[in-house]
């Protein structure tokens, strides 16, 4: 599996951008999250369409940039649809359930896509980028609402612990499909070498490992009553989100021909 910085770029967003709509489909959480999220993704999905549009003629880097260019002007128009004054006025109920269900439905069309010049078996590639999206989008989103609890400190935990849970279901999928040979693996068995003499491997074993202890952990803190909990959870995502990452990442950089 390539480690192919458009298809990154582009598995980010979409992740990041379906797990906003996780959250604002909730109508809890206040406009301006909405904004920061899209524009963030947004810049990103733009960045992965620059990439893909760079590389090789070819069907998934057209479907790949094409989708990425999707995802970032659909992430425009939700900005500008939740900017209108009526919207502001009456708050998050005003905005459309399905507001933010349209970019991420672009970006896996996209995956498909970047699939085809991931490298190895199809099938496996596809899972481990819709997957990857998802966990690594989940975790990301996750730590931006820690921090939007400053702006909406009456904001209930409930969209908080839904993110962090997720996280936690898509572990043992993101870890178990990154194993799938050709996986990681191979790395311990000698059929791939890694480099270093195997130490790449176990340090992405232990990214993996801390990542569901650090969720694990910080799933424990948010059931804690006092509101400097939500703070503590938001540093532990901090580290979360970098072992989380790694176990992506350095996977790819491997298992990468």
């Amino acid at each position: 599996m390539k480690l192919d910085l458009a298809s990154f770029l582009l598995q980010w967003s979409t992740g990041g951008l379906a797990g906003l709509w996780i959250t604002t489909r909730r109508q809890e959480v206040g406009i301006g999250y909405g904004w920061l999220l899209r524009s963030v993704y947004g810049v990103i999905a733009g960045f992965a369409a620059l990439v893909f549009f760079g590389h090789a003629p070819s069907a998934g880097n057209l479907v790949g940039g094409v989708a990425a260019l999707g995802v970032a002007c659909a992430a425009v128009v939700a900005i500008v649809v939740s900017a209108r004054p009526s919207v502001r006025r009456a708050g998050p109920t005003a905005v459309p359930v399905g507001l933010d269900a349209v970019a991420p439905l672009i970006g896996l069309v996209g995956l498909f896509g970047a699939a085809e010049v991931a490298g190895g078996g199809y099938a496996l590639a596809l899972g481990r980028l819709v997957v990857g999206a998802a966990f690594l989008g989940a975790v990301s989103d996750a730590m931006l609402l820690g921090h939007w609890y400053l702006v909406q400190p009456g904001l209930r935990r409930d969209p908080l612990m839904q993110l962090v849970r997720l996280t936690g279901w898509l572990w043992p999928l993101e870890v178990g499909l990154l194993l799938v040979p050709t996986g990681m693996v191979s790395v311990f068995t000698g059929a791939i070498d890694d480099g270093y003499n195997g130490t790449l491997g176990w340090v992405w074993i232990a990214c993996a490992v801390f990542t569901i202890g650090l969720v694990w952990v910080t799933s424990i803190a948010l059931k804690e009553r006092y509101y400097s909990a939500v703070m503590s959870a938001t540093g532990l995502l901090y580290l979360a989100i970098l072992t989380a990452f790694g176990t992506d990442l350095i996977a790819r950089a491997v298992l990468a021909p």
